[in-house]
């Protein structure tokens, strides 16, 4: 069992701040901006690149979710913006084998990030 799916069955505490059927959003414990949230499929998908055709639907809402909690913090506007990030496998800088967003936000992005 993943830390994800611990704190899904809330066996882990998190500062979970959204969440609905398919997924929940909380707070990134090692925040890497003002404003760091994970949003994580209850489904466990290890990684992107091992989402299947069935994945489409809790993928597709994993990104209208982003934008939901990204409005919810007043943080969906041009001049505010936020990033995304997805790391798939160890060279993508993925820590936890389970499907996960990350919603950063909060400072300005540099391009191309690290």
């Amino acid at each position: 069992m993943t830390l994800f799916e611990k704190i899904i069955a809330r066996e882990i505490p998190a500062d979970i701040i959204y969440e609905d059927d398919l997924c929940c959003a909380f707070k990134d414990i090692e925040p890497q901006a003002p404003i760091h949230i994970l949003i994580i499929p209850k489904k466990p998908i290890p990684r992107v690149g091992e989402a299947e055709s069935q994945d489409r639907v809790t993928l597709g809402h994993l990104l209208l979710t982003a934008g939901k909690v990204a409005n919810e913090l007043g943080i969906n506007s041009t001049d505010e913006g936020f990033r995304l990030v997805i790391n798939n496998g160890k060279a993508g800088g993925e820590a936890v084998p389970h499907l996960h967003v990350h919603l950063l936000a909060g400072r300005q992005m540099e391009w191309p990030p690290g």
